[in-house]
C-alpha cells in the first residue's frame, strides 16, 4: 500500500478538483482513497508514505503521439544533408535514421526515451515507430522495456511503400501480430494500432492489405497533411483531399488518430468530427520542421477529440503547453487564444484518447482510477487552487520538476532517482549504440 501526501493537490476531478493538504491512497495499481492528508494517513497507517513536501501531487501525463525511433538523432550530423524543404528532412534525415537501425538500437532508444518520460511525469504514451533496418520484433523489442520501466504504452509500426512492397508486407504484418499479442496481454498495460505513415507513401494496394489484415476493436495511427506535398500528392494522384481518401479506405472512427492535420479544410474537418476520428497536434515539431501551424482551435470548437503530443521533439509534455499556448495566440495575432483549449488537449482530450485504448480511467486522481501519480517540485509564491493551477503550470512549472512518478502503482522515480532500471548502465549502453548508428550513417 501507498500514500503520497502533504502537498497541493490537483486532481482533474470536477467533483475534487482541488485540495490546499492533498493525498491519495494506492493499493496494488488503482487509487482507493483521496482527501486531507491527516484523514487519508490515519485510515492507513501502515501504507508507506511519500511526503511531497508542500509540492504539487498530481495525475501523471499522457503523450498521445511520440516517435522512439528518434531517440539517437541527438547532436547527429548527417553528411550531406542539406535539406530544402518537409521531404527533403525526411528522406535525409529520418528516413536515414530508420534505414539503419538495428533491433538492439531499437531497444535502447525505447530505453532512452522511456526514461526520459518516466522523469518528466509522462506514464502513458501512444508511440508511432519506423525502423525499416529491422521491422520484424521491433514492436514487442519496445513493448519488453515497457514492461521493464512500467510505462503505458499504444503502440504500432509506421506501414510505407517508400521502401518496396515487401518491407511494406512486413510493417502490416508486424503490426497485425502485435496487436493481438496486445489484446491478450490483459495487464491494460499494452495496446496496439495499425501504423501508417502518410498517404502520400501508402498505394492503394498497401492500404488494401492493411484493413485486411487488421484486427477488430483496434484503428489507425497515421500523419495526416503534416506537409503540403501530402496535399498535393492527394489531389494529383488520387483527385481527392486526404481526409476523403482516408474515408474512403475506413481509416477513420473512433479508434483511429490522425497526427498533424495541418492542411486540411471545413469539409475535412466535419468528416473528422461526424466519424469521431481522434486528431493530435504537435507544436514544437510542426514549427521545427516549418509545415505550419495546424487549425487546431478550430477543431476543439468543432468538438473534435483533439489531444497533445511530441512527435518525438521533446519527452516533456509542460514543454508541449508551452509551445502549443504561444504558436496559436502567434499564428491567430490573438493574445486570447489557447488558453482554454489547449490545457483541454493535455489534461482532458489525452486522457479520452488513451481510455479508447485502456481501461482504467486515466488522467484523474479519484477512487478507481490507474494509480499514475506524478509530485511536482513547484511552491508557488501566489495562491494556487482549481481556478488558476493551468497558469501554475503553465508558467511555472517544467517536465524536469517532477521529483517523483508513479505508474500503476508502482513508484518508477522517488526523489529524482529512477528506481526501475540502472540508468547509468542503460545509457552506456544507449551511447554505445548511437555511436555505432552514426557510423553505419555516416560510412
Amino acid at each position: 500500500m501507498l500514500v503520497i501526501g502533504n502537498g497541493k493537490m490537483i486532481t482533474r476531478n470536477s467533483a475534487q478538483p482541488y485540495f490546499a493538504d492533498g493525498c491519495v491512497a494506492v493499493e496494488d495499481t488503482k487509487i482507493v482513497k483521496i482527501g486531507a492528508t491527516k484523514q487519508v494517513k490515519e485510515q492507513y497507517p501502515d501504507a508507506e508514505f511519500i511526503d511531497a513536501k508542500g509540492g504539487v501531487i498530481m495525475p501523471a501525463f499522457i503523450n498521445t503521439h511520440e516517435h522512439i525511433y528518434s531517440a539517437m538523432a541527438r547532436g547527429l550530423s548527417i553528411k550531406g544533408y542539406q535539406p530544402k524543404g518537409f521531404l527533403d528532412i525526411l528522406d535525409g534525415q529520418w528516413w536515414t535514421i530508420d534505414r539503419a537501425l538495428t533491433l538492439e538500437q531499437v531497444r535502447c532508444s525505447a530505453m532512452d526515451t522511456m526514461i526520459s518520460c518516466i522523469r518528466n511525469g509522462v506514464t502513458t504514451i501512444f508511440d508511432h515507430h519506423a525502423s525499416f533496418g529491422h521491422i520484424r520484433e521491433s514492436l514487442f523489442a519496445i513493448a519488453d522495456v515497457a514492461k521493464q520501466l512500467g510505462v503505458r504504452a499504444c503502440l504500432c509500426y509506421e506501414v510505407s511503400d517508400r521502401d518496396g512492397m515487401e518491407r511494406a508486407k512486413e510493417a502490416v504484418a508486424e503490426n497485425a501480430e502485435f496487436i493481438r499479442y496486445a489484446q491478450k496481454d490483459g495487464t491494460d498495460m499494452l495496446a496496439g494500432m495499425m501504423g501508417m505513415h502518410a498517404q502520400f507513401t501508402i498505394s492503394d494496394r498497401t492500404m488494401e492489405l492493411a484493413a485486411a489484415s487488421k484486427p477488430d476493436d483496434t484503428g489507425y495511427h497515421i500523419h495526416v497533411a503534416e506537409g503540403i506535398e501530402d496535399l498535393h500528392d492527394c489531389l494529383k494522384k488520387y483527385g481527392k483531399r486526404i481526409v476523403d481518401r482516408l474515408m474512403d479506405w475506413g481509416i477513420l472512427g473512433e479508434k483511429s488518430l490522425l497526427a498533424h492535420c495541418i492542411y486540411i479544410n471545413a469539409h475535412e474537418m466535419e468528416l473528422i468530427q461526424e466519424t469521431g476520428t481522434m486528431v493530435v497536434h504537435n507544436p514544437e515539431s510542426n514549427m521545427g520542421n516549418a509545415c505550419g501551424c495546424p487549425p487546431t482551435m478550430e477543431l476543439v470548437r468543432r468538438g473534435v477529440l483533439t489531444g497533445l503530443g511530441t512527435d518525438g521533439y521533446t519527452h516533456d509534455m509542460t514543454e508541449s503547453y508551452k509551445v502549443a499556448n504561444l504558436l496559436h495566440k502567434h499564428h491567430l495575432c490573438d493574445a486570447n487564444a489557447a488558453w482554454a483549449e489547449v490545457p483541454k488537449m493535455l489534461f482532458d482530450n489525452n486522457a479520452a484518447i488513451a481510455n479508447r485504448y485502456f481501461q482504467a480511467p486515466l488522467g484523474v486522481l479519484k477512487e478507481g482510477a490507474a494509480a499514475d501519480i506524478i509530485v511536482v517540485d513547484y511552491d508557488p509564491p501566489t495562491p494556487m487552487d482549481e481556478t488558476n493551477c493551468n497558469g501554475h503550470i503553465l508558467f511555472g512549472m517544467t517536465g524536469r520538476d517532477v521529483v517523483t512518478t508513479v505508474g500503476n502503482g508502482k513508484v518508477l522515480m522517488k526523489d529524482r532517482e529512477v528506481k526501475v532500471v540502472d540508468v547509468e548502465g542503460a545509457m552506456a549502453k544507449c551511447r554505445e549504440e548511437a555511436a555505432k548508428l552514426w557510423g553505419c550513417i555516416n560510412g
